[in-house]
């Protein structure tokens, strides 16, 4: 979302828009009943976006587009370079585009702007032109610049891309996205031309089991999987849907309500994303994490490096400064499930295999 022009300023210091062009309101996310590992995962991405992003499967119609939506208008206003495609950090050189890093270089201004958290929605139909940008050869050659037309990774860069039903998606751009959130930068080459920019950005795909699940090789790309499922309690499903109609009927009155709880979360993240920094997490810890990822058959290393973040991650969160066995362990699941070996003919949850291992290693009873 690009920030409208001329904003207000109120006493409180937030950023109002004039009636006219004022956003459309998005249901909050502190009013979000139930799905509370989808919320934590999402939470420890925006702490710590080098987790690699959440893959979210589960049923149709439980909340999976309305809790990104209220995370990305959760988030606090960010500074941008103004009128950057990029929306370059105005002072960090590795989240710039060439054209600032060379004003900031030759020691020029650049004009700051402030703007919300951008999340992207990656239709399913989308070319790999439109996601990755393109460059316009026939003004290249005449004119002799770089003429990029940026796609949605450009958009995407310093917020939130979300993919709903990645699992449909052609597997060459699940592909593109996953190097792009990996490496932090998009190059486009074209014709002997090559243009880089930095794109940063958590990325949340979405999905339900029943229409397929993705490659293993992409599965193990997504930083942490969280699943969701149809919430069966009658109580829950008469306050989740209460809250909606309420939302729907005056949603200025609902945020309102909800402001206070809204205010202290974001405080929250903002503290955690300071305080992450400065979280240990103890060597034996570690060693119990790569011995759990180990008895697991994990192939590769970045079940071990995921877990380890998500628990600092989650400690920032928290507001202490010693990752503890009870973080780990709110964590692993999250980080592993989706990493192991697929056996047709065993019926464990890979979840429960997860637990079971961990409380091994670690030496817990199970519900301890």
């Amino acid at each position: 979302m690009s920030p409208t022009a001329n904003p207000v300023i109120a006493e409180n210091g937030r950023s109002m828009q004039p009636t006219s062009t004022r956003r459309r309101p998005v249901f909050p996310f502190t009013a979000i009943v139930g799905q509370e590992e989808m919320k934590l995962a999402l939470l420890l991405n925006v702490i710590d976006p080098k987790i690699g992003g959440v893959m979210i499967m589960g049923d149709r119609g439980t909340g999976k587009s309305t809790t990104i939506r209220a995370l990305a208008d959760l988030l606090p206003e960010i500074d941008v370079v103004a009128d950057d495609p990029f929306n370059s950090h105005p002072h960090d050189l590795e989240m710039m585009g060439d054209a600032v890093r060379q004003q900031v270089e030759q020691g020029l201004d650049v004009p700051v702007a402030k703007q919300k958290v951008t999340m992207v929605d990656l239709p399913l139909g989308a070319t790999e032109d439109r996601v990755c940008g393109t460059i316009d050869i026939e003004k290249a050659l005449s004119e002799g610049v770089k003429a990029f037309e940026p796609g949605l990774l450009a958009k995407a860069n310093r917020g939130i891309l979300y993919v709903d039903e990645v699992n449909l998606l052609d597997d060459h751009l699940v592909d593109v996205l996953l190097d792009s959130a990996a490496s932090g930068w998009n190059t486009v080459e074209r014709e002997g031309i090559s243009v880089r920019h930095p794109a940063r950005f958590v990325l949340v795909g979405s999905g339900n089991p029943e229409e397929g699940e993705l490659r293993p090789q992409l599965l193990d790309r997504f930083g942490m999987h969280a699943e969701i499922r149809t919430v069966k309690e009658p109580a829950l499903r008469v306050e989740i849907v209460e809250q909606r109609t309420e939302f729907d009927q005056d949603p200025q009155v609902f945020l309102e309500a909800c402001q206070t709880q809204q205010d202290e979360l974001q405080q929250r993240l903002v503290l955690a994303q300071e305080r992450l920094k400065t979280v240990a997490i103890d060597h034996d810890l570690r060693v119990k994490i790569s011995q759990v990822c180990s008895e697991l058959d994990v192939d590769g290393l970045r079940g071990d490096i995921v877990t380890n973040r998500a628990a600092k991650a989650l400690t920032a969160f928290e507001g202490r400064d010693e990752v503890t066995v009870q973080d780990i362990r709110r964590v692993v699941t999250l980080c592993l499930r989706h990493r192991l070996r697929k056996d047709p003919l065993e019926s464990i949850d890979s979840g429960y295999k997860v637990e079971k291992v961990f409380n091994q290693v670690f030496g817990l009873e199970v519900g301890e």
